[in-house]
């Protein structure tokens, strides 16, 4: 194995985020009769936030805190207390990523592995336990933990710290987002794979060692290339 180390991101690479079922189970059960719209609505709100939160411009407080705001009013309770819900929600319908299972089985004992994601502390150990992987991985770094979010460089640093400083080409991050994962994997110096699920063309500049579109390919690469042969 050439990698000493895989670190892999959370959301949409190992666990499916299902973020529609997830603001469906909150509303509901705060007695909203929920529809299409009501994502729509939340959506608006919380994507440019996950993009100034990517980009340094806010906290994950302030992520966690503006994204639920004009529901909290409308409901009543604290924005934080709706976010709590929703990451309760997301951690009951967390399954993980088709062929997640069997790739981190077959680099068990091979190689040490960690997950580095832009997600919530609140929700990360809860679905590790909950889909038996936890054991999988000696690490979890979670950005808001560390107060910088992917792709800056501070949170891949910070994770290297922990790993004992391995040699950056003998690390490989793995991730469904080539603007946090791929990119923030490149700036750190490690080898990069793009997991491609739906064959988007790569933004302009970033480019990954290896692209797959599912992670049974990954794990074939994996198993018969100890070298792990690039693009």
């Amino acid at each position: 194995m050439k990698y000493e180390w895989i670190l892999f991101d959370a959301d949409e690479t190992l666990f499916h985020f299902d973020a529609y079922a997830g603001v469906q189970r909150m509303l509901t059960a705060y007695g909203v009769e929920f529809e299409e719209g009501h994502f729509e609505e939340y959506q608006v709100v919380n994507r440019p936030l996950w993009l100034d939160y990517q980009d340094g411009r806010i906290t994950a407080a302030q992520v966690q805190e503006r994204r639920f705001a004009n529901w909290a009013e409308r409901l009543q309770v604290s924005p934080l207390t709706l976010n709590s819900a929703f990451l309760s929600a997301m951690a009951d319908i967390c399954r993980p990523m088709e062929g997640a299972v069997s790739l981190l089985d077959s680099l068990r004992g091979r190689t040490r592995m960690g997950i580095i994601t832009n997600g919530f502390g609140e929700l990360q150990q809860i679905r590790l336990e909950r889909t038996g992987l936890k054991e999988h991985f000696e690490l979890v770094v979670v950005s808001e933990v560390v107060g910088v979010a992917k792709p800056h460089p501070e949170i891949f640093r910070h994770a290297l710290e922990l790993m004992g400083n391995p040699a950056p080409d003998r690390v490989l991050m793995v991730g469904d987002n080539p603007d946090s994962d791929i990119l923030g994997g490149m700036q750190a110096g490690l080898d990069t794979c793009w997991v491609n699920w739906h064959g988007h063309a790569a933004p302009p500049g970033i480019l990954a060692d290896y692209e797959v579109r599912s992670l049974d390919e990954l794990e074939e690469i994996l198993s018969l290339k100890s070298g792990c042969a690039g693009r």
